[in-house]
Parts: C-alpha cells; sequence; structure tokens
C-alpha cells in the first residue's frame, strides 16, 4: 500500500513538472497554465487542441469533464472558458492538420456549408460519408451548439443542402 501511494505521488509530481513543458506548446493566454495541467492528466493535449467550439460548447465541455474528475477550480472555470474559446474556437487554424482541398457540389447552401463548416474542420469530412436526413440534421443542430454561426433558417438549408447532396435516402428507410 506505501509503495502505490509512494507511486501515485510520483507521478502527480512529473505530471506537474511535465506542464510547463506542455503550456510552452499552446497559445499564449490566461488560462493556459490550468488547461495544460488540469486536461493533460487524463489524456493528450490533441483531445482540446484538435476541437473548434464555441463558448457555449465549451463551458458543457469544461463541466463534464469536472464531473469526471478534472481538478478545476469554480474561480478558474470562466479562465478557461475563455482560453479554450480563444484559442481553439472556430475559425481558429489547426496546430498540425494541413487543408484539403475539396469543391462542393453547387446548390442552394453550398456558401453556407463552405463558410459555416469549414471555420471548424475541412470539408473533406463532410464529403466522407453520405448519411440519412435525420443525421444530417443531429450533426448540424451539434455544430450549431459547438459554435457556428447559423441562424435556425440557415441549419434547415444547410441540412437540405447536405441531405441532398451527401444524404443516403434508402438508409432512411431502412432505418424505419
Amino acid at each position: 500500500m506505501q509503495r502505490l501511494v509512494i507511486s501515485a505521488a510520483l507521478a502527480v509530481i512529473l505530471a506537474g513538472a511535465g506542464a510547463p513543458a506542455r503550456a510552452q506548446q499552446q497559445p499564449e493566454g490566461e488560462g493556459r497554465d490550468i488547461v495544460a495541467v488540469a486536461c493533460t492528466q487524463c489524456h493528450g493535449s490533441g483531445a482540446y487542441t484538435q476541437l473548434r467550439e464555441g463558448s457555449q460548447a465549451w463551458r458543457f465541455r469544461v463541466y463534464d469533464m469536472i464531473l469526471r474528475g478534472a481538478q478545476i477550480e469554480p474561480a478558474d472555470i470562466d479562465k478557461v472558458v475563455s482560453y479554450l474559446a480563444t484559442s481553439f474556437g472556430p475559425g481558429m487554424p489547426f496546430p498540425t492538420q494541413p487543408p484539403v482541398a475539396v469543391t462542393l457540389p453547387d446548390g442552394p447552401g453550398k456558401e453556407l456549408v463552405e463558410g459555416g463548416c469549414a471555420m471548424c474542420h475541412g470539408l473533406d469530412r463532410v464529403v466522407a460519408t453520405t448519411r440519412p436526413a435525420s443525421q444530417w440534421d443531429a450533426i448540424v443542430k451539434q455544430m450549431v451548439f459547438f459554435g457556428a454561426p447559423l441562424s435556425a433558417d440557415q441549419a434547415k438549408t444547410v441540412t437540405a443542402y447536405l441531405s441532398t447532396r451527401f444524404g443516403s435516402p434508402g438508409q432512411e428507410a431502412a432505418a424505419k
């Protein structure tokens, strides 16, 4: 038992010793050191540096991680959310992912997909698979929650465009 306690204490000390190096790799800003320590206790920084979420979605994710054990003080939540939304929010470039050129088919909503979807991830994710309309609707709603700048009408137009151009009507009927 004593060996387990000593090993756990050593792991915490070593994790803390590596935190400044991890923080050095992240963009500057208030909250960077908290994120570097709290988030990388359980997973690598890629778990959050690859996301592009708005403030509301980051807040939801931070609370979820706190419920799972992330060591973030209540007084630091706003700093962490602000840092994540500023550093890894919609429209921020990905640190290691080169863009893939994709040309979408013409149609009503194409420009909204190019502007609203491509600001957070590559369009290659859009064209990678076909989905039934119900899945496109759920995905678009989730992306709006994450910070895609689409009004309710624009979200419907995007869903219609994706369902028409990248939909799979046979799957919709088979799912019923």
